[in-house]
C-alpha cells in the first residue's frame, strides 16, 4: 500500500456500505485517546520525544502486527503535502487537528479505512475505528481489541483513580468519545431541530457539523458525541448516546412522515428540483451542493427515486470537497474552477449511476 492509494479511492469501504437505520445514521465511530507514561504529552513534548513515539509503534506493528483489517500503513504528517493531508481530513481519516498543528505526527490507516490510529496529535495515541449505520457496540468492541493489542506492547500513563491521564481534562477516565453521524434534513426543514440541540446540550452531548469541532452542519449532517469521559464505563458512556440516538432517530422519521402528510408535493418538487440541480448544473459551489445531495439522499429514503443507491451520495460528499477536486485535477483550481470541476462530476457519476440501473 501507499498514501497514494488512500487518496485516490474517494469511499472508504464503511461508507460504501449500509449499516443498520443507515438511513438516518451515515457511520458510528468510537476514538480512544491515549498517552505513553514515559513521554511528555505532546503539548510539551520534544521532537525527539514525538520520533520516539512514532519509533515505538512502528516496533510494535513489525513485532506483533494487529492484521484483522489487513495491512496496516503508517503514514507521516511531515511527508505529506497540504493537498494530501486535505484529502485525508475529508475523508474523516485524520482529525483537522493532525493535519495542520501536528508537524510531528502520523497515521497508521488499515487497509479499508475502517481503523484509524492517529499519532501524536493532542494525545500521544487516538484510536479511530468508523463503521456503518448505528454500529456502536461493533465499533466499541474494535477500539478495544486495538487497544489491548497495543497496551500488551506499550505502558500508558494511567492513574488508578482518575483513569488514563490525557493532554485535556475533558478526555481524562475512559479517553472515550463516541460520535454518530446522522442526516438530519426531516428536523431542519420542521425547524425542531433548534430546539433539539439544545436539549442535548443539556443531557451531556454536544451536537457539531461534519467535520467535528467548529465545522458546519452541511448537507443537514450532523455529529452528535458524548462530553463527558470520567465517573463512567466505556459502555455506560456508548449506552447514553445509543438512548438519546434512538430518540432522534424516532422524532427524524416522524418529521418525515409529518412533511409527506403535510407537504408532499412540496417536498417531491424539492426532492426533484436537487436533482436537476445536480444533474444539469455546470457551475456548483459546496454548499448548494452538500443541500442537493441531501435532498436526493432524502429523496431516495422516502421512496420518490428509485433509480439511485444511497451510496453514490456518500460517494459524492467526499468528491465534491475542495481536497479531492484538486487532488483529481493534479494542483490547486481557484474557488471558479472547483465550482466548474464540481458540477461536471457530479454530472459524470449521475449518469453512470443511472446508466448501470
Amino acid at each position: 500500500m501507499s498514501l497514494e492509494r488512500f487518496l485516490n479511492k474517494a469511499v472508504s469501504s464503511w461508507m460504501s456500505q449500509e449499516g443498520p437505520d443507515s438511513d438516518i445514521v451515515l457511520s458510528s465511530r468510537i476514538r480512544l485517546a491515549r498517552n505513553f507514561d514515559n513521554y511528555s504529552f505532546p503539548t510539551v513534548f520534544s521532537h525527539e520525544e514525538a520520533k520516539q513515539v512514532i519509533h515505538d509503534i512502528e516496533g510494535v506493528l513489525k513485532k506483533s502486527p494487529f492484521q484483522k483489517f489487513g495491512q496496516m500503513e503508517l503514514l507521516k504528517i511531515d511527508e505529506m503535502q497540504p493537498l494530501q493531508k486535505r484529502v485525508l481530513v475529508e475523508k474523516h481519516l485524520i482529525s483537522p487537528h493532525l493535519s495542520d498543528d501536528a508537524p510531528h505526527g502520523a497515521v497508521l490507516l488499515s487497509e479499508n479505512e475502517e481503523v484509524s490510529i492517529m499519532i501524536n496529535e493532542e494525545d500521544h495515541i487516538r484510536i479511530q475505528c468508523l463503521f456503518p449505520g448505528l454500529q456502536l457496540k461493533e465499533a466499541l468492541s474494535t477500539a478495544n481489541e486495538i487497544d489491548d493489542w497495543l497496551e500488551n506492547a506499550v505502558h500508558f500513563a494511567f492513574d488508578e483513580k482518575l483513569g488514563y491521564l490525557t493532554s485535556c481534562p475533558t478526555n481524562v477516565g475512559t479517553g472515550l468519545r463516541a460520535s454518530l453521524m446522522m442526516h438530519l434534513p426531516g428536523l431542519v426543514m420542521t425547524q425542531q431541530i433548534n430546539r433539539i440541540i439544545p436539549a442535548i446540550n443539556q443531557l451531556g452531548f454536544v451536537v457539531r457539523g461534519i467535520y467535528g469541532e467548529g465545522s458546519e452542519a452541511l448537507g443537514n449532517i450532523f455529529q452528535i458525541s458524548n462530553q463527558i469521559t470520567l465517573g463512567k464505563s466505556e459502555e455506560d458512556i456508548c449506552r447514553d448516546l445509543m438512548g438519546v440516538v434512538s430518540q432522534i432517530i424516532s422524532q427524524e422519521r416522524s418529521a418525515r412522515e409529518a412533511l409527506r402528510k403535510s407537504s408532499n408535493i412540496q417536498l417531491e418538487d424539492r426532492v426533484f428540483r436537487s436533482l436537476g440541480v445536480l444533474t444539469h448544473s455546470r457551475i456548483i459551489e459546496s454548499k448548494e451542493a452538500a443541500r442537493c445531495l441531501s435532498d436526493v439522499r432524502l429523496g431516495i429514503d422516502m421512496g420518490y427515486i428509485h433509480n439511485m443507491s444511497k451510496t453514490i451520495l456518500n460517494e459524492l460528499m467526499i468528491l465534491t470537497q475542495p481536497g479531492f477536486l484538486q487532488q483529481y485535477a493534479g494542483g490547486p483550481l481557484r474557488p471558479y474552477e472547483r465550482d466548474i470541476r464540481r458540477a461536471a462530476l457530479i454530472r459524470e457519476r449521475i449518469q453512470m449511476e443511472t446508466e448501470k440501473r
